[in-house]
């Protein structure tokens, strides 16, 4: 038998610095409670215990404390936002029937201790996890210790067994204590034997063993005379800190390992659940309400099945005097809810089904979808772009939910219905049965496919109607009705129209690759003396730093470390390294981009992407499947791959980007007067910097300075540090600092506006855009460091970074629009960060470049111009100009 004791505040401690913060919509901190049920429950996956409890501190002295006033002294309270999880965290493994352990007096250290040995003593085996290497001393050939580390919300786990414990420190598990009170902890205000460091206490108790052993051998002991001296001197200490270091393990406490064995959840962790909105681990538990399953949320819908024409003319009219109607449709359009509101309490719900209905379904799909009447949906992008596939009209959507939720909290993750109905209104809706592949066939449970499919209908009409008034009151209002839902028909007509591509030349750029790789695998095989999996980075590693010895080798779990920041330091101490970082680059190519853009064209010769607008914490768009906005262009090779899209016969590609859109924003945005005059002029903007920065004139200004200068300018907009700047442009951190203080000393509204826009943020904990799209910052009231300076270099960049989103999404709306005023065939196809591209006949080449360069610089008013470039070709390289 097996039991899992959890050191209950080192895992929770963990997680809360470990992962984003992560708070209810009532303001409620949850991240360190999210952290310590996946961590656990992944450890239970593992390890499969038949018993399981936890363990934690109390906040009344120890006798540790007790016997020493210093004792952990200088430790800070619980942060706030962790102290407020504590109780929940409580309160939701009570409902998981787990055991929790704590007593006055003890440390939660002191219980694992006992509860161990209690195992030990009844024949059990025992897993203690914790991230305290404290713990260390209590392994056993029966317990083992499960060290937990979170770094950037990732839990790792290592396995302490007596063997694992001997090869690390070269001594048995319970002289740990020894170690301790030789080096000391000051974590922990342990003091050891003042002058002994680690390096000289592991010789120590690796040749002597314990503390005691060692003290009745001295003066004898082989060690310098100064290590004896010390020793001799700091006796009492050592001996006091072996009492602090040692871990109580006959605590008077009532524990038998079978009171701890893994029992059903309690009912009321469902409800929990649901009040900290941790909807996933709901449905991962497979919990449902006190009564059952999750009965249909009662919306007072009446509900009707549209079969006749007449009934059907009769709703469409209604429907067109409406302020709105939501409406939900399967993915092959043969079914429909439509809610439309009939009074203050009551709303009538229509379904309507291709089987069912007597009419023309595709005419009253076309009345439907047509402009005049306002309609709700979830995910509007996505319907409209199957609306348009199927050759129906796309007009007249005027909300969207998942955009709604999404700008008020851009950084949720996911914008399901479900969640956002859990996280919105305490309450979970039913599973989306609707969605079942026969769920309305006769096979199908056709009663309750219908009744969740008006859940759902019904479900985006609360949405809308508690969102909207969050959006107004957030200031959002005029960015979601003029940029993010015009957007969606913009982008819906951008995926269908697609990106051609030149199938022979991707194919032949392939085998071109497919070459180079041969030559350069047959090179690193000559260069490592043996041939290897060059894609395996357990065999690489074994190459580069066993067989050819180089240098800085980082060993992980797995073996050396082979990623790109190891590799890049090692490129100059052997040609094999040079070799792999190409093979690794060409390869990437090759099977990314060549290989994997050949297995997505459609039969018309056309990619087509699909644009994410709900993913980024800045409001830029995102491409996915394929991801068209990555193609990597910083290499000659790479750069190449923009060859591969073309223009159709007789039509042209135009590329238009803005300059320095980024910087002008900064310009603008800090109201520097000397970086406006800079983009006023005209002249280039990084060699006006260096000119200022270096204090020579500009004819006088150096390639080198220059760089150094964009570099800077860059990154202030990123609140890069000195350090950062100093990697990218190859000095050292005080020139670095140098810079970046002769930057601010020239820029100096730059720096006056870095400092509000912190400080305003710290206020109100959350930054916005020119046109408030809006970014909350928990972060910035974060007892951690790391957290909080995370915090800070977001509140920097967001607003700068938002507003150029916004910009380039209401550049995409008008150019739309211009499109269409001018009646052009031109079509939009392609945007990538601050560049559009449209596909269009050569006749209109022209016509198309001074349109989207007119559009672009006058899609906002600002202090300074915005520089839009427009050129054109038969394929993206070409266009680039």
């Amino acid at each position: 038998m097996k039991l899992m004791v959890l050191d209950g505040n080192s895992i929770l401690n963990r997680a809360y610095y470990g992962i984003r913060p992560l708070s209810t919509r009532q303001g409620l901190f949850t991240h360190a409670i999210y952290g310590f049920l996946t961590t656990m429950q992944r450890l239970t996956d593992e390890e499969q215990p038949d018993a399981l409890c936890v363990t934690f501190d109390r906040r009344e002295p120890t006798f540790r404390h007790l016997a020493d006033e210093s004792y952990k002294a200088q430790r800070k309270g619980m942060p706030e936002e962790l102290a407020m999880q504590l109780p929940w965290m409580k309160k939701v493994l009570d409902a998981m029937n787990i055991p929790r352990y704590e007593l006055a007096g003890y440390e939660a250290d002191d219980l694992i201790g006992t509860i161990s040995r209690k195992c030990e003593a009844a024949g059990w085996q025992c897993v203690v996890v914790t991230g305290d290497k404290d713990s260390l001393q209590l392994i056993t050939e029966q317990t083992t210790v499960k060290l937990v580390s979170t770094r950037m919300g990732q839990t790792t786990t290592k396995d302490m067994t007596p063997a694992a414990f001997e090869e690390q420190y070269g001594f048995a598990p319970i002289h740990m204590i020894d170690l301790k009170a030789l080096m000391g902890d000051t974590s922990d205000n342990i003091p050891g034997v003042p002058g002994v460091g680690e390096k000289t206490a592991m010789a120590l108790v690796q040749r002597y063993g314990s503390v005691d052993k060692l003290y009745q051998l001295l003066p004898d002991i082989e060690a310098k005379p100064a290590a004896i001296r010390k020793l001799t001197e700091g006796r009492e200490s050592a001996l006091h800190s072996k009492f602090l270091a040692t871990i109580i393990t006959d605590v008077p406490m009532e524990f038998t390992p079978e009171d701890n064995l893994r029992r059903p959840f309690a009912p009321e962790l469902y409800d929990l659940l649901l009040e900290l909105e941790f909807s996933k681990l709901i449905e991962k538990y497979g919990l449902h309400p006190a009564g059952g399953e999750t009965e249909t949320p009662d919306f007072h819908a009446e509900v009707e099945k549209v079969i006749t024409v007449e009934r059907a003319e009769k709703l469409l009219a209604l429907w067109r005097k409406a302020t709105s109607v939501t409406v939900l449709a399967l993915p092959d359009l043969r079914v429909l809810a439509v809610e439309c509101t009939t009074g203050e309490d009551s709303s009538l719900m229509a379904q309507l089904t291709f089987e069912t209905y007597e009419g023309d379904w595709n005419a009253l799909l076309t009345a439907l979808f047509s402009a005049d009447i306002a309609k709700v949906s979830h995910n509007v992008k996505d319907l409209m772009h199957l609306l348009l596939e199927n050759g129906l009209p796309a007009e007249g959507f005027v909300y969207d939910t998942a955009i709604a939720a999404y700008l008020l909290d851009a950084t949720a993750g996911s914008y399901d219905l479900q969640r956002l109905f859990v996280s919105y209104y305490n309450e979970e809706l039913p599973k989306p049965l609707y969605l079942e592949p026969d769920a309305f066939s006769l096979l199908g449970d056709t009663a309750t496919a219908e009744a969740s499919l008006y859940s759902y209908c019904s479900a985006i009409t609360a949405l809308q109607e508690t969102t909207e008034e969050k959006l107004r009151e957030k200031e959002m209002w005029q960015l979601f009705t003029e940029v993010e839902m015009p957007l969606c028909s913009v982008l819906a007509k951008m995926e269908l129209a697609g990106f051609r591509v030149d199938s022979a030349e991707l194919t032949a750029f392939g085998e071109m690759l497919a070459g180079q790789l041969k030559e350069l695998e047959t090179r690193i095989y000559a260069e490592a003396g043996s041939t290897f999996n060059i894609n395996s980075p357990k065999q690489l590693g074994k190459v580069l730093f066993d067989d050819l010895q180089l240098p800085h080798g980082k060993k992980t779990k797995t073996g050396w470390s082979t990623n790109a920041d190891v590799l890049e330091k090692l490129r100059w101490q052997s040609p094999v390294v040079e070799d792999v970082l190409q093979y690794r680059q060409l390869s990437k190519l090759k099977s990314t981009y060549a290989d994997g853009l050949l297995k997505v064209i459609d039969p018309d010769g056309r990619v087509r992407t699909n644009f994410q607008m709900t993913v980024t914490a800045t409001g830029r768009l995102s491409s996915t499947e394929p991801n068209l906005q990555n193609i990597p262009t910083r290499t000659e090779l790479g750069s190449q791959m923009r060859r591969m899209f073309v223009a159709d016969p007789g039509w042209v590609l135009v590329d238009a980007d803005y300059s320095q859109i980024e910087l002008r924003l900064l310009a603008h945005m800090a109201g520097d007067e000397l970086m406006q005059e800079a983009f006023r002029t005209g002249a280039d903007f990084h060699t006006v910097t260096a000119a200022k920065v270096f204090h020579v004139p500009e004819k006088d200004v150096t390639h080198q300075m220059r760089s150094s200068a964009k570099a800077v300018n860059f990154g202030i907009v990123y609140g890069i540090s000195a350090f950062s700047l100093s990697q990218d442009i190859g000095v050292t951190v005080a020139e670095a600092k140098d810079y970046i203080d002769r930057y601010f000393a020239t820029y100096q509204g730059v720096k006056a506006y870095m400092d509000q826009i912190i400080k305003k943020a710290e206020e109100q904990t959350y930054v916005e855009t020119l046109m408030h799209r809006r970014r909350d910052l928990p972060e910035l009231k974060s007892s951690n460091f790391n957290l909080r300076s995370f915090g800070q270099r977001v509140a920097l960049n967001m607003p700068i970074q938002g507003t150029a989103a916004d910009v380039m999404k209401m550049a995409m709306v008008r150019v739309d629009q211009e499109l269409q005023k001018a009646g052009l065939q031109a079509r939009m196809i392609m945007q990538v960060h601050d560049e559009l591209i449209v596909e269009c006949p050569e006749t209109e080449r022209q016509q198309v470049e001074e349109l989207l360069e007119r559009a672009m610089e006058q899609v906002v008013t600002l202090a300074i111009p915005l520089r839009a470039e427009a050129h054109s070709g038969r394929n993206w390289l070409e266009a680039k100009g």
